[in-house]
């Protein structure tokens, strides 16, 4: 298998959705999709951040994936970047089921695109323009926060569509943008 964590991913991605089409066919339930109460069905936060519903969500995934992860691989560690993806995956897809049963009944999730708005943020404000804009402008972290937040509304009303797990989209660029201001992904002794 390539080196490379993005086309690791990739493959996982399709692994896990022919291992859903079998799971279909022997109609076992919720085998992948983060739903509540997410404690019944823990694996789920793992399961739910590498399946899709159908082969164009996975393909759209893909598609955006290899646009910023093979920019992003380069500049971290394998295990950072694997860790990265699968920690904001799953926070995103839990914060999507938290608020979602907060407002009425409660949502299953799959797919990896909290995991990817998270990479797509972290390109965003772990770059040298970002890192030379933020430093040169007068804000407070509580506004680059602000900032953030306005930024990762923005894109996630640019993405809505039917279906979509808006609140895992934000999430996911909210943990991105401020994983890539402080630089999480950086290699140890990296400047």
């Amino acid at each position: 298998m390539s080196r490379s964590p993005t086309l690791t991913l990739v493959v996982a991605f399709v692994v896990v959705f022919a291992l859903q089409r079998v799971v279909a066919l022997l109609q076992i339930p919720f085998a992948f999709a983060l739903a509540p109460p997410v404690g019944a069905r823990p694996w789920t936060l793992v399961t739910s951040v590498y399946a899709h519903l159908s082969v164009g969500h996975l393909v759209a995934n893909a598609a955006v994936l290899l646009l910023v992860g093979l920019y992003l691989e380069r500049r971290t560690s394998r295990l950072r970047f694997h860790a990265f993806f699968l920690a904001t995956g799953a926070l995103s897809g839990l914060v999507q089921v938290w608020v979602s049963d907060l407002l009425g009944p409660g949502v299953a999730v799959l797919g990896a695109s909290g995991g990817i708005a998270g990479l797509v943020g972290y390109v965003l404000a772990g770059n040298r323009m970002s890192d030379t804009l933020l430093d040169r402008t007068p804000l407070s972290p509580r506004a680059q926060l602000g900032v953030f937040v306005v930024v990762a509304g923005a894109v996630t009303v640019v993405t809505a569509g039917p279906g979509v797990a808006l609140i895992a989209h934000f999430s996911g660029l909210l943990i991105g943008l401020a994983a890539g201001r402080l630089h999480l992904l950086r290699p140890s002794g990296s400047v």
